[in-house]
């Protein structure tokens, strides 16, 4: 199989069901974004934490792969079958969220991205995810778009910013508070 179709190269893309549209279409630029995300997820996986992170990111990466999926379907091809996102998966992040939250001191100030390059690749990701979010959002004020999949996207942002709160922890790093001026 080549990885080059020529197809594109009118600034034209191939939705999943059929149909083209610009490559600047807002539903390109919202799956594309969810690339980016899926790749930051990566970059956070890649570092040196522990096996449970590693494990529920690898889960989130799968998810985001539905949801880019789901994204970059024609949404007037009803034949086009794509996997779906659950509630369980919503669930799945909520639980990783209260599990992580119980361990951790209560916040009580806003948390300035930073203190350990592992800790900044999930503020990348979550700031990431909040663009992947609006952008999903504005789709779906024009076109049809699952809002399971505007719900993932909000809790995947709280997922992030946790688990950078956790990482902070189980690295011995003091998290950066931000005071501002006054």
């Amino acid at each position: 199989m080549k990885i080059y179709t020529k197809t594109g190269d009118d600034g034209t893309t191939m939705l999943f069901g059929g149909g083209r549209v610009p490559k600047s279409h807002i539903r390109i630029e919202a799956y594309g974004t969810v690339d980016e995300l899926n790749s930051f997820i990566g970059l956070i996986r890649d570092q040196n934490i522990n096996v449970h992170h590693k494990e529920v990111l690898k889960t989130i990466q799968d998810r985001l792969f539905t949801l880019g999926a789901n994204l970059a379907t024609n949404p007037g091809k009803n034949n086009a079958k794509t996997p779906d996102l659950l509630e369980a998966d919503i669930e799945q992040l909520e639980q990783e969220i209260d599990d992580m939250n119980a361990q951790l001191p209560d916040l009580k100030h806003f948390v300035l991205p930073g203190g350990h390059t592992t800790v900044s690749y999930c503020h990348l990701a979550r700031c990431v995810c909040r663009r992947t979010e609006r952008l999903t959002v504005l789709l779906a004020a024009n076109e049809p778009v699952d809002n399971i999949l505007v719900r993932y996207l909000n809790r995947l942002s709280d997922y992030l910013f946790v688990l950078g709160r956790k990482l902070s922890q189980e690295l011995n790093i003091d998290e950066i508070i931000w005071n501002p001026r006054k």
